[in-house]
Order: C-alpha cells, then structure tokens, then sequence
C-alpha cells in the first residue's frame, strides 16, 4: 500500500472514531460560539504567541479565536465539579488566576506566598491550594492556603508541615493534605475555621502518603503510601475510615509502586515505581524490549477484597515507563493513560531511528495490553472525552491527541500530524464541555 493510501485509510479511521461515540447535539457556548470547548496553558511569550490559557475546539482538534490571559507562565490547572470555574497557576509570580468558562474571561487572581503543585476546588466553589514554603509564626513551615474565588484574596492558611498535596472531597467539608516526609495524613474540616474548634486532625500510621482517593460516598479515602519510592518502606494502599472520630487508618494492600490512582467502580488502578530507582525492565516478563533501564509497574486492586493479583507475582506484573507518576486518566472506552515525570527518554522523536519512549504508557483494561507512544518528554496533562474515543496529552510541551481505539496518534484532515500546533510550551490541558 502506498503512503498516501495508508494516509487515507487512517483518515477514515479516525473519521469513524470522531463519530462512533455519539455525543448527541451541542449547544454553542460562550463568546466562542464552540460547542466543545478545551483549555490549555501555555507558558511560552513569543514575538508570535502570549502565555495564557488558549482555547481549542475539541470537535475538530484545532485552535480557536481568543484565551485567557493567566500570568506569564501558567502551568498546573483545576476545574470545579460543574466546570464554571478554572484555575490556573503561574509560577512565574506564584499566582493562582480564576477564570470563569461561561465569559471565558478572567475574574481575578490570588497571590499565594509560595509555588503550588496541587489545587482543589470542591462543590461549594472555595479554592485550595497546598504550599509546602508557606511561612506560619510559630509554626513549621507549610500549610494549606484557602482562596476566595470571587474577592481574589486568601480566607486562611492553615498550618500543615510540607503540605504538598491536597485532596478534597465532594461538597468541600473534608480535606485531605499530604507531606512527602511524613508518614501522617491530615485531616482538615474548612467548615470549623473561626469557630474556636480544632481545625485538623493528624491520622499517623501510614508510609510516605502522597496522594488519595475518595470513596463515591466520602465515608472511606484510599490513601496512597509511596513507600520505598519516597523514602519510605513499602508502598500500598491503604483504607483511612472517615465516618470514625477521628479518622483510622484500616487495612491495606501492597502494591508495587504507589503515586497515583485511578477509581473506577471497585477497581483502583495504582501506578509508581516501588523504589527509587524502579524495577530492571529485564526482570518482568511484561516489559516489552527496551534501552531503559528501569520501569515502573501498574497495579490493579479490587477494593473489596482489598487484593491485588499482580503483587508478588512477576509472571503478571505490568510494566509501564518509569519516572514519578503523577497523572493518570481513563478514556471512555477503557484505556487508562499512565504519564509520568523524569522518566527514562530514549530515541528522539523528531528523528525517530531504532527505540522511541519517553513518559506516557496507555493499558487497555479489557485486553491487559500496555503501548509506549513513540514520544519524549514528561507527561504534563491528560483529558478524555465522554463523547469521543480520543485523549489529549500534553508531553514534551506538545498537545498530542490519541485516538483510544487504536491507542496511536489520531491523523485527521485537521491534524495530519497526531498533534495540535500551538506556539510555545503546553503544560496542561481541561475540557469545558464534553461532560
């Protein structure tokens, strides 16, 4: 088959998969006027292009008039539940811009007294960020600084040594903070600030917790204990009882790498490294051939057996990249994306000869099968779609779109490249309305 007839076939196929998911009649939204609207941050000034969040037209996967201004270098994003609201932070001023989705306009800004690499924002529209350099008289540093979206100034920082995570649950009562050198998880109650009562509460019995989940009712939070991976011993998952007062720490589940999790019914899949350095590829019989040294490993735990098949057992292991693992997500047809930072590059991708890899992997969840793109850099951003089979990624500064049927780079009229060419860096990426 020639080139060009391989190009037309896969047009094709990607035409059916813009088409195959339904998705119904969209109403067009905003001063846009685009029925499918995305966001990206981009954090690159040029003589051709301004940071700020750029708008893309998530139907035909192209740039679209107009943005949002965010600072000089806007990086890391948050959405609220109802997506009317997104957060985006600078870090070139350590300044969390609000931008309202409806006028597609900034609304405001919060200058927090230090950089953030995790923001919140629960149902009842208060914004959180974790600070671990936040300064407390009388206190160790760190904390988590509550925002007020609408007057742009901070209501509280509350005192949590390294805070570097923070996680809230659905209606913005409960919150969960975590330091990567602590072996505690604290608890925090927004709703008693003021009011004279204890603010938190520190649950210990945990190793090196770095990130957690929630249950679908907020009675129960997996927490994720990086372990060995983060200084640590063994990495897990392990259940904290929220309805308890205070909150216990309940069983757990060894895995082999524990920096973050993906909850799907029952089922939470768990991606990490195990150790500093991570498992030889050699040593697991999954890893495909390859010039990296190292892997990092997914874990599948059901949690109502609080087991995991694939834990001391090397036959079934599944090895992905390597690197820290931080973002991870799950196409609507079942294909989990695993990104990861300060993973193993190898190959180059713009003069691809031999091996390609750098940070992302994708496991399809109904054939057990693992594909490493043929890309390089550290995974940044990751978004699904709930009415197309395709993911956006944003790796190596670039946005990349997946089409999930195939778990290759999807080729369009629009995109003939697999990629959506936007001057300067992409850091992270949200959808507005395909939910």
């Amino acid at each position: 088959m020639t080139k060009s007839a391989l190009l037309s076939a896969a047009l094709v196929v990607a035409s059916i998969a813009l088409v195959s998911c339904g998705g119904g009649v969209h109403t067009a939204t905003g001063p846009s006027k685009i029925t499918t609207r995305v966001l990206a941050s981009q954090s690159v000034t040029s003589p051709t292009a301004s940071a700020g969040l750029v708008l893309i037209d998530g139907e035909i996967d192209t740039l679209a008039r107009g943005g949002i201004s965010a600072g000089g270098s806007p990086g890391l994003m948050a959405m609220s539940p109802d997506r009317s609201v997104v957060l985006a932070f600078d870090s070139s001023t350590n300044r969390v811009y609000v931008a309202n989705t409806k006028t597609e306009a900034s609304t405001g800004s919060v200058q927090l007294p230090g950089p953030t690499t995790s923001l919140a924002i629960p149902l009842d529209g208060a914004g959180y960020a974790a600070v671990p350099t936040a300064p407390l008289t009388g206190q160790p540093v760190g904390g988590v600084v509550a925002m007020n979206l609408t007057s742009g100034g901070i209501t509280a920082t509350i005192g949590v040594p390294n805070a570097q995570t923070v996680v809230s649950n659905a209606t913005g009562t409960q919150l969960l903070v975590l330091s990567n050198d602590s072996d505690s998880v604290t608890v925090v109650s927004p709703l008693l600030l003021n009011t004279g009562n204890p603010v938190t509460v520190t649950v210990p019995g945990f190793d090196r917790p770095v990130s957690a989940v929630y249950s679908s009712d907020g009675s129960t939070a997996y927490i994720l204990n990086c372990g060995a991976q983060c200084g640590g011993t063994q990495a897990s998952v392990q259940i904290l009882n929220l309805s308890t007062n205070p909150p216990t720490p309940g069983a757990l589940v060894r895995v082999n790498g524990a920096t973050v999790g993906f909850l799907s019914g029952s089922t939470l899949y768990v991606a990490g490294k195990g150790t500093q350095t991570g498992p030889l590829c050699t040593s697991l019989p999954s890893a495909a051939p390859t010039a990296a040294q190292y892997c990092g490993t997914l874990d599948i735990v059901n949690l109502n057996t609080m087991q995991d098949p694939y834990y001391n057992n090397p036959a079934t292991e599944i090895a992905i990249t390597d690197g820290y693992h931080d973002r991870i997500d799950m196409s609507s047809n079942g294909q989990l994306f695993v990104g990861s930072y300060r993973c193993t590059n190898v190959g180059n991708v713009n003069s691809p000869q031999g091996e390609v890899r750098g940070c992302l992997s994708i496991y399809n969840t109904s054939t057990g099968a693992v594909v490493i793109p043929p890309d390089n850099g550290d995974v940044t951003g990751l978004q699904s779609f709930a009415t197309r089979y395709v993911e956006y990624v944003a790796e190596g500064g670039n946005l990349r779109v997946y089409d999930t049927t195939i778990d290759s780079l999807l080729l369009t009229s629009y995109i003939e490249t697999g990629t959506i060419t936007i001057t300067g860096q992409i850091i992270d990426v949200k959808a507005i309305d395909f939910f």
